[in-house]
């Protein structure tokens, strides 16, 4: 068994693992990249359409460019890189010392280190975990994830007439290569009242190719043999349920979920770090360091983000973190404030900050609202939005003069009409 012994372990070689990476390099810590496929660059490999760093590059590029970029930046780096590494366990031993254990072509490696940055990302949502029954056929039902990979990666068209179950940012996107690529997609199928990707992509992606798109309906069933032959839709009642009576059929050979994602913290969770219900993703301080001190969570591991430059942001402020933990043996201690989710809050990160640096505080609503004060009433924090919804995270920005006039322990973010 082989020992490697790091400052820094980052497991996951997405963008924020890769961000993280350079980061802590840069720093001066000795960091090792861990990653279980044989190349670097996660879900951007597979994304061929622009909208990608925009705030990070001041650049509107493709998935591949932005991956491509960072991965130039790592090449120039120290950091160690392990592809074809597979962690399948995690041990704390002390506050300052952890064992990664994986798995290699190599054998077994146990990598010793101060600090972990976790930046694994997330899942999809498969078609059980939403409630669809009926037929099981043999092909024609991908996630949004498998359907972009087909098609961006390995050249192939999983189907010629497509249902789209979800209304989030990639199924939007496949929405539209599907078009692209002479496909015909027959229906976007949204269980909520409004849509759950950004504007920008339900306008370029369904009203520029005059995709029918249903919200307030639910897919009820899948039938076919062989194939997918058709699905069955309904309305939804106020209870959300699917109302029997208003059940019609779309025909198509191809069903896609696109259903959102879950963050993967399953190796976290076994090691007892505490998840936030909201998230999914593991309770954080304003350095991102989760409740085990020196494990730090990055990207979509730690919430579903909308855009990639917020992922890299956070793979870079992990990294901050861990060279604060390594100079101080561990965080320095702080009465920290609690980050409360007031009115029409679905979920905010971080969940605790010390009012002694400025801090970016991530949020998601509840419900769609024009014409609101975002705020935080204990400190007098406040911007004036023509409207919020579920689907574009809230990203403010609060510095430390603002947040010096805390003299609670709680403080509330709150949505409220203006």
């Amino acid at each position: 068994m082989e020992t490697i012994v790091y400052d820094v372990v980052v497991i996951g070689g997405g963008p924020a693992g890769i961000a993280s990476a350079i980061k802590a390099d840069s720093l001066g810590l000795k960091t090792a990249l861990i990653e279980n496929r044989d190349i670097l660059g996660g879900i951007p490999l597979q994304c061929i359409h622009p909208g990608f760093g925009i705030h990070y590059f001041k650049e509107d590029l493709t998935g591949t460019e932005f991956i491509e970029r960072l991965i130039d930046k790592l090449r120039v780096s120290s950091v160690d890189v392990y592809t074809k590494t597979h962690v399948h366990a995690i041990d704390v031993i002390a506050h300052d010392e952890k064992i990664v254990n994986t798995v290699r072509r190599s054998g077994v490696t146990r990598f010793v280190a101060k600090t972990i940055i976790y930046a694994t990302g997330a899942r999809e949502r498969h078609l059980y975990e939403i409630g669809v029954v009926g037929d099981r056929p043999g092909s024609g039902i991908y996630t949004a994830g498998e359907a972009q990979a087909l098609m961006d990666i390995y050249g192939v068209l999983p189907g010629r007439e497509i249902v789209i179950i979800g209304s989030g940012d990639v199924g939007l996107i496949m929405a539209r290569r599907f078009s692209l690529e002479g496909a015909r997609v027959k229906a976007v199928v949204e269980m909520l009242p409004y849509p759950g990707g950004l504007t920008r992509n339900i306008v370029q992606c369904l009203y520029d190719f005059n995709i029918p798109l249903y919200l307030g309906h639910v897919v009820t069933g899948v039938k076919g043999r062989t194939r997918v032959e058709k699905v069955i839709v309904a309305k939804t009642g106020g209870n959300g349920k699917p109302l029997k009576e208003t059940e019609f059929e779309i025909p198509c050979d191809t069903v896609v979920v696109a259903a959102g994602l879950i963050p993967n913290v399953g190796l976290l969770e076994k090691i007892g770090v505490a998840i936030d219900p909201a998230t999914r993703g593991p309770v954080v301080n304003e350095l991102l360091e989760a409740s085990i001190p020196g494990v730090f969570v990055a990207g979509n591991a730690l919430l579903i983000n909308d855009l990639v430059d917020y992922v890299v942001e956070q793979g870079e402020l992990a990294a901050e973190g861990a060279k604060l933990f390594i100079e101080n043996n561990g965080i320095p201690s702080v009465n920290w404030i609690r980050v409360e989710r007031g009115r029409n809050i679905r979920l905010v990160v971080p969940h605790y900050i010390s009012g002694e640096r400025d801090v970016v505080i991530y949020a998601r609503v509840q419900q769609p609202e024009r014409n609101v004060y975002v705020s935080i009433p204990e400190i007098g924090y406040f911007i004036r939005l023509t409207s919020v919804k579920p689907a574009e995270m809230l990203r403010l920005w609060i510095p430390r003069r603002i947040l010096s006039r805390v003299n609670t322990r709680r403080i509330t973010l709150e949505v409220k009409p203006a």
